[in-house]
């Protein structure tokens, strides 16, 4: 039986699909069975017909939960999959088991093998091309300044005409990772005058290779895995501080700054907010039911404050590009699924240095110790095989 790749429809508040298209015809390629479920990519304006061209087949969610070897998805399921899944079947997403634990206990319970992309040890060389949180960042970088552009009240370029000369815009972007460098990068071609904060001094040769000038504070919040540690109170406070006057002096301020499974950190403050210029536009790419990078912004909604600036809490800029965001994630989907394959089958090897940690649970265990740790469990080992001594001993006992 060849490994049955299903996808499903997302929630009505996201646009992408888990797999394109294109990635559907080179997995079907590769011996892999496909099943779509009806509709699911129209919203990144990928037909049905377009996924049996490719080979696929569309079925309904019924089947496609039910014969799925693997069911790959953007966001977590709702309860009536995860219901219908079976012990052994696997879950393949953004599952966000870090700050849903009640989730990753009913996984767990049902002995479903699920992995998730926000475990994704993303120093590892091998992990590159599975990086979901990157390529989907850069998604994100690149609407946000877009969607800056569009908002702003005046011109992002200088602008020389008969009726005068118009400055061009002061941009800020806070946090230089994949999403703040694509909104460096994309703010500096629409022309305007663009600065980038972090508070990793490494940032700096990025940030000015792509023309802007680099900015930093006495933070530093270099973390393990690749990933940014969350700020103690003392630093978060020395750190807001600090940026206050960088923030006063831009028309727009892009924030972009996230741990996952955390709260995202506070950058602009409420009195950062209060003191705003009227007109001043604050793009926040961390807005979620966390809580964002900006103080009052709010997921999906623009705040107009009392003088007169903007919060865009734009959480979903991913979203918001589904095309192009749908065919990326679906090459990381790609890059998993055949790392998983052996002899035509999926194997998970909770030792593997990439797998061991992308792994949620198997076999009714919860693997990650990220996750162990978040839930008081002890560390897990990796198993260590038998010397030659203990193996002639283990033969000698036969």
């Amino acid at each position: 039986m060849p490994i049955t790749i299903s996808v499903l429809k997302e929630r009505p508040n996201e646009n992408r699909v888990a797999l394109s298209p294109t990635v559907v015809s080179k997995l079907v390629k590769s011996d892999y069975q496909v099943l779509i479920e009806q509709g699911a990519g129209s919203r990144a304006f990928y037909r049905d017909e377009a996924y049996t061209d490719a080979g696929a087949k569309v079925v309904d969610r019924e089947t496609a939960v039910k014969d799925a070897t693997i069911i790959a998805t953007i966001d977590q399921p709702d309860d009536a999959v995860i219901d219908q899944m079976q012990a052994g079947q696997a879950l393949l997403g953004l599952l966000a088991p870090l700050t849903d634990l009640d989730f990753v206990k009913k996984l767990a319970a049902k002995k479903i093998t699920a992995l998730a992309f926000e475990l994704l040890p993303r120093t590892v060389s091998r992990a590159q091309t599975m990086d979901v949180l990157s390529s989907q960042a850069s998604v994100a970088g690149y609407k946000a300044a877009l969607l800056a552009a569009d908002s702003f009240a005046r011109y992002f370029p200088m602008m020389i005409t008969a009726a005068g000369t118009a400055k061009p815009a002061k941009v800020l972007v806070l946090g230089t990772g994949v999403a703040g460098l694509q909104a460096i990068g994309t703010a500096k071609r629409l022309g305007a005058m663009v600065s980038g904060y972090d508070i990793r001094p490494a940032s700096r040769g990025e940030v000015e290779s792509l023309g802007a000038t680099f900015l930093t504070t006495s933070v530093s919040a270099t973390g393990e895995g690749g990933y940014a540690r969350q700020l103690t109170k003392e630093e978060t406070e020395q750190q807001q501080a600090e940026l206050a006057s960088f923030i006063a002096q831009n028309n727009v301020i892009i924030t972009t700054a996230q741990v996952p499974g955390r709260r995202p950190p506070l950058l602009v403050t409420q009195k950062s907010v209060d003191e705003a210029k009227p007109g001043t536009l604050f793009i926040d790419l961390a807005a979620s039911d966390l809580g964002g990078n900006v103080a009052g912004s709010q997921p999906g909604t623009t705040v107009t404050t009392d003088s007169d600036a903007q919060i865009v809490g734009a959480g979903d800029m991913a979203s918001q590009l589904p095309a192009s965001a749908s065919d990326m994630y679906a090459k990381n989907v790609q890059a998993v699924i055949t790392d998983l394959t052996t002899d035509g089958a999926l194997v998970f090897d909770v030792d593997d240095e990439v797998v061991g940690d992308l792994l949620v649970t198997t076999d009714g265990e919860i693997i990650s110790n990220r996750l162990r740790s978040a839930m008081d469990l002890p560390e897990r080992k990796p198993a260590v095989a038998d010397t030659p001594d203990e193996a002639a001993d283990d033969k000698g006992a036969e």
